[in-house]
């Protein structure tokens, strides 16, 4: 396949697949349609797919296979990161496959069995498939139990199977636990592959690069300097058509459980003896293990609910008043908790979670605050406008990484103190663009390499943590009211202001 799009520059996605297919399941949702087929074609686009791959969508429509490639092509055109070429189209296209049929039927997949072996003969894959789950958990069983059973999950020593499910990892520990018990019936921990797409961001992994490739961080980056820390994930947009989806599972489980507790085992971890998968893995795992929650869950949690009110000038609904949630939900669309590690470098140094909807603005960030130097040889007035020293990892949107620091005001006789900042943009700093999340994750799929994804230890471990949390929120009832278009309960402001400290406004 041509690679008119990669340059002798770009090692970002050095490596190419080996002959393959992927199986989608799901192919008819968001996710598919604006993440998944769009990842598909970059990757073809820039030469990281064999010419022969093959995609096989499976779905209960009455679709032939040029069917399915219309809806692959319209969603390319609309959600591609690179330009659309009429000729690795061309290519991509020819491996396009459909298999229409209900998910609880033994007979589709019969036919898809055929379809994969005949992907095998004609497009030469040679046996290596993965199974893309873009589908709800509760369906994972029926699933995984048909694969195994029509002979999909059988393989030689030549050729693999894998297998990739999307976020929740279960509803709260057992039920994770039972989900690994299914997927591990058919596949081996090893071809599991559990997408947290914020772990394929550059941004994220650019935390790792900024510790360890620098010697001026990691000497600070311990209990002796570091105050506190901050992971913050904010949304501007309420549920929108996801009352189903969402009512019962509610911000904790939905980003704090995967998305911010992993973001705090990358800020927190010690220095992996390398970046192969299992020694980045069980240095999170050590991170995990190691956090505790605070005795008195009042104090320190905080959860709500937006209420109508206005977002951007536009008045909007409340979550209680959204369409498909009873007034009675107790469902929280705005979670906070504070949670300490207890280890050598972070002992007494508090991690504060928060992630909600209908907040200010949309974004994530990991904010690391420093303390105060131990001897400030300034008067009152020239340091009433300087706040701490912090270094901010932007995930999104506006991906980079900002330092806070003091600096004297220009033009004063007096030495008269104010916040500047440094400031680097990936926009500006690198000419290619970075790579959509799923394109690193599905490429690390069909390589075979998961150092990017959470392992059943640390879904486990994450569980163990937030479990607590949400038993003890159960028994609360109603959750506290919001302004949309602010920052959250009151409760949360109370949270951090009980310990001194004031939440960074990103």
């Amino acid at each position: 396949m041509s690679n008119p799009l990669r340059s002798a520059r770009d090692r970002r996605l050095p490596k190419v697949a080996g002959p393959c297919s992927m199986v989608l399941f799901g192919v008819t949702g968001d996710l598919a349609r604006k993440k998944i087929m769009p990842a598909i074609y970059d990757l073809a686009n820039r030469g990281f797919l064999p010419p022969g791959f093959g995609l096989v969508g499976f779905a209960r429509r009455e679709w032939a296979d040029e069917d399915f490639a219309a809806v692959v092509h319209d969603a390319v055109r609309e959600h591609a990161r690179t330009p659309f070429r009429e000729d690795v189209w061309q290519q991509l296209s020819e491996g396009i496959r459909f298999v229409a049929g209900d998910i609880n039927d033994p007979a589709a997949y019969a036919e898809l069995k055929t379809t994969v072996e005949d992907m095998d003969s004609r497009r030469g894959t040679m046996g290596n498939h993965a199974f893309y789950l873009s589908i709800p958990p509760g369906l994972f069983p029926v699933v995984i139990t048909h694969l195994k059973d029509c002979g999909l999950t059988a393989r030689t020593t030549d050729q693999w199977r894998r297998v990739v499910v999307e976020k929740p990892f279960g509803h709260d520990l057992a039920s994770a636990q039972e989900l690994d018990r299914v997927l591990s019936s058919a596949f081996t921990p090893d071809e599991i592959f559990r997408i947290d797409h914020y772990l394929g961001k550059e941004t994220v992994q650019n935390i790792l690069a900024v510790r360890f490739a620098n010697a001026m961080f990691e000497p600070i980056w311990n209990n002796r300097y570091v105050d506190n820390v901050q992971i913050t994930q904010a949304e501007d947009i309420g549920i929108g058509g996801r009352a189903g989806y969402y009512d019962g599972i509610g911000a904790a489980r939905d980003v704090i459980q995967n998305h911010l507790l992993q973001l705090l085992a990358l800020t927190a971890m010690e220095e992996p003896l390398s970046f192969q998968p299992r020694e980045v893995r069980q240095e999170k795992e050590k991170v995990l293990s190691a956090i505790t929650l605070p005795p008195d869950l009042d104090l320190h949690t905080s959860r709500g609910q937006y209420a109508t009110g206005w977002q951007g000038g536009i008045p909007v609904l409340g979550f209680l008043d959204e369409e498909g949630i009873p007034p009675t939900s107790t469902t929280e669309t705005f979670a906070a908790l504070r949670v300490t590690i207890e280890n050598r470098r972070w002992a007494g140094v508090p991690f504060y979670l928060r992630t909600g909807k209908r907040l200010g603005r949309r974004v994530t960030e990991v904010a690391v605050i420093f303390k105060k130097a131990p001897h400030l040889p300034f008067d009152d007035n020239a340091v009433g406008e300087l706040s701490d020293n912090a270094l901010v990892f932007r995930i999104q949107p506006d991906e980079g990484v900002t330092v806070r620091f003091g600096s004297k005001v220009p033009g004063t006789p007096s030495l008269e103190l104010r916040d500047v900042t440094m400031d680097f943009q990936y926009g500006d700093s690198f000419v290619d663009t970075s790579p959509e999340a799923y394109e690193r994750l599905i490429l690390d799929v069909l390589l075979g390499e998961p150092p990017l994804f959470p392992n059943s230890a640390e879904v486990d471990l994450s569980w163990k943590i937030l479990d607590p949390v949400l038993n003890h929120w159960a028994s609360l009832g109603q959750p506290e009211q919001y302004a949309s278009g602010g920052w959250g309960p009151a409760s949360s402001y109370d949270m951090i202001a009980r310990d001194g400290r004031v939440w960074r406004r990103p």
